[in-house]
């Protein structure tokens, strides 16, 4: 397969927010569905189980184009670690807490994709990626714990340090097959419709009869097809364009909708610090969005400029630029 580069376009990078505002609907859409006592991993169970099987639906014949060996394999350990990520993260929060778990596992995501990335192609991020993306995890942090003291569990956090990697392994792994020339619906298709047949166990243990309820039903089916299949559809097509590190960048724009979802919906109230958290994420997505000025390229020196006494005809500046030439030549 004949591998794409991916370019600085604004669509890929535009998909991935789309992919992240979908992402940070979901919270809003469980807290609506399970008001009072709820199983959340049922429902995000739920959610792999329908979004991946739409994903896979969707493929169809596309996923048989995929080669038998390479990209196949390490696509269906990526499907592992999608499903992994689910029970690492939840396993994290009921022993961290909901805010040291969410900004861990979050907030590493990019990082460890940025390692990932690095020791794969071999292509160091750059010195903007970096602060923007240190700007944007410690905005998050603060967005989330809102400024206050926080009980912390280590087996929490190498929980969640956990399930960061794992996410960035099976965005790492994603991006790779998709920029050497995979389509990117066949890509995701297997990954989730994976992560679903994985996944539907934890489902049927953990009790799914809140599903023959209208509201449960009805929400489940959100999750699993806007927040799972279009959002990670959305993000198959941003990765065609973007660099996957600034793509786990990007993604951080989750918990900001979901933040202010939270204020204009269930009506939760932000501390100061909170909205200070908020501006800088927004700043730190916005310097890693805006795409870089291309470098200019190098000119080869020119002629000496003359010494006064008048122009040199046409010959002897063709002399002049060839002895110039040959003396770079013999310098390099």
């Amino acid at each position: 397969m004949t591998n794409v580069i991916p370019s600085t376009n604004g669509r890929g990078p535009l998909a991935v927010v789309a992919a992240a505002v979908l992402w940070g609907t979901a919270g809003t859409a469980g807290t609506l569905a399970l008001a009072g006592p709820g199983d959340p991993v049922a429902l995000a169970a739920a959610r792999l189980v329908i979004g991946g099987l739409v994903l896979l639906v969707a493929a169809g014949p596309a996923v048989r184009r995929l080669p038998a060996r390479g990209h196949r394999t390490a696509l269906l350990a990526a499907a592992a670690a999608v499903a992994a990520y689910q029970l690492c993260f939840f396993a994290a929060v009921g022993r961290t807490g909901v805010a040291v778990g969410t900004v861990v596992a979050i907030g590493s995501g990019p990082v460890f994709t940025g390692l990932l990335s690095w020791l794969y192609d071999r292509r160091r991020p750059g010195r903007r990626w970096t602060v923007a993306t240190a700007a944007a995890v410690a905005g998050c942090a603060a967005l989330v714990s809102g400024g206050q003291a926080v009980g912390v569990d280590p087996a929490g956090v190498l929980l969640a340090l956990a399930g960061g990697l794992l996410y960035a392994f099976y965005a790492v792994t994603a991006a790779r097959a998709i920029t050497a020339g995979a389509p990117s619906g066949a890509v995701m298709g297997v990954l989730f419709g994976g992560a679903a047949a994985l996944m539907l166990p934890v489902l049927l243990w953990s009790g799914p009869a809140w599903l023959a309820e209208p509201r449960g039903l009805l929400t489940a089916l959100y999750l699993g097809c806007a927040t799972t299949a279009l959002a990670y559809h959305l993000y198959g097509r941003g990765l065609r364009s973007t660099p996957v590190a600034r793509a786990a960048t990007l993604a951080l724009a989750e918990p900001a909708v979901a933040a202010l979802l939270g204020v204009a919906v269930l009506h939760e109230r932000l501390t100061a610090v909170s909205w200070a958290g908020l501006l800088l994420l927004g700043a730190g997505l916005v310097a890693v969005a805006v795409p870089g000025r291309p470098r200019p390229e190098s000119s080869p020196p020119g002629p000496p400029p003359g010494d006064g006494a008048g122009s040199p005809s046409e010959p002897e500046t063709g002399r002049a630029r060839r002895s110039v030439a040959k003396g770079a030549q013999s310098s390099a």
